[in-house]
């Protein structure tokens, strides 16, 4: 399933419901309770293979940080920073203008209707929802943290043994500019967020909750952090850990870091053996030992995500969130985003 994000659940849906194994690209799903409804059938269906898209997650950088952190390395972990401040990002929804009052006649060559799916009905337009930019609509896309935030959240995930745990609450900064434009609002995700979830802790936590801030476009980790890797730039991509007895900072695609490094330079770094995230899923489907992303794994941490998508939406509200009822518990506003209505004519089984 390697289609925009809005078409995801439908797809996959049809597909596990038909016996049939799914791989499906991030994030799982454009909505929290459509993630829910696709973790929760894969579960009563045994034998069905999945993985999500998050090819990093088989490689050797990401599954050190996994073992270092379960070892405790660095301690307790007490907070975690993860960014995406890629260069470009910010342009890349710097769109064209706003959608066209009128639309264009659509290319032969193009399914326009099919194209759209579940999403409203919309006139078609060049140059405004491809190559990429259909992630900067809020009809087809999940913003820049829904599109990389599962990549950047995964080792931190399972390094922290988080499982099944839902946030307890969810709180987002966004830029300026969008917060300030209803029109932009009504239509587009922020350019820049700042996005705060506090879970329950786990065994690898200092205390029985633990933060997790995300930065993207305009907000960047606090300098107090980013200094823990001195005289170097600030990896972009990346997630840091600050752990009781250190800090562990994992790069996107590369290696992890102990810090201070002298602290550590004795720790012997672990050596997992090679994994090819696609060939895992094919062995997995002729039988072979349970995929690294799996929707069992990843369809929480997938929910969490996007519960940040719905805050970044209700910008600076603290929401409560209530994962047994799938609802906030302080926001009818903000739990009405957490299923939206499919047009008429694309109801799909199991997502109603």
């Amino acid at each position: 399933v390697t289609v925009p994000d809005h078409m995801h659940a439908a797809i996959a849906m049809s597909a596990i419901r038909s016996g049939k194994n799914v791989y499906c690209q991030k994030p799982m799903c454009h909505d929290v309770a459509e993630v829910r409804a696709l973790a929760e059938t894969v579960a009563s269906k045994p034998g069905i293979v999945t993985q999500l898209g998050t090819q990093h997650a088989s490689g050797i950088g990401d599954r050190m940080a996994v073992e270092w952190i379960r070892k405790g390395v660095i301690g307790k972990v007490k907070h975690v920073y993860l960014c995406s401040n890629r260069g470009g990002a910010v342009d890349a929804y710097r769109l064209k203008g706003p959608r066209p009052a009128v639309g264009e006649p659509v290319p032969e060559s193009l399914l326009w209707d099919l194209w759209l799916g579940t999403a409203p009905t919309r006139e078609f337009a060049s140059n405004i929802y491809h190559p990429s930019l259909w992630r900067a609509w809020l009809d087809f896309g999940t913003g820049w943290s829904g599109d990389i935030g599962c990549h950047i959240f995964d080792a931190v995930w399972k390094g922290l043994d988080m499982g099944k745990a839902a946030p307890k609450s969810v709180i987002a900064q966004v830029d300026e500019e969008w917060r300030n434009s209803p029109e932009r609002r009504a239509d587009n995700w922020s350019r820049g967020n700042h996005i705060t979830w506090v879970f329950p802790g786990t065994e690898r936590t200092e205390k029985d909750e633990i933060t997790f801030e995300w930065f993207d476009g305009e907000f960047y980790p606090p300098e107090d952090v980013r200094a823990l890797y001195p005289g170097q730039r600030y990896p972009e991509e990346s997630s840091m850990f600050i752990g009781t007895e250190g800090a562990l900072l994992l790069p996107h695609t590369g290696g992890p870091l102990l810090l201070p490094g002298d602290k550590f330079k004795e720790v012997e770094r672990p050596k997992p053996a090679p994994r090819n995230h696609y060939h895992h899923f094919a062995d997995a489907c002729l039988g072979g030992e349970m995929t690294e992303s799996h929707f069992g794994q990843t369809g929480p941490m997938t929910e969490a995500i996007l519960l940040g998508t719905v805050a970044i939406r209700n910008p600076e509200t603290k929401l409560e969130w209530d994962g047994a009822a799938m609802k906030f518990t302080n926001s009818e506003a903000a739990s009405a985003l957490v299923r939206r209505k499919y047009r008429e004519g694309w109801s799909v089984e199991g997502l109603d």
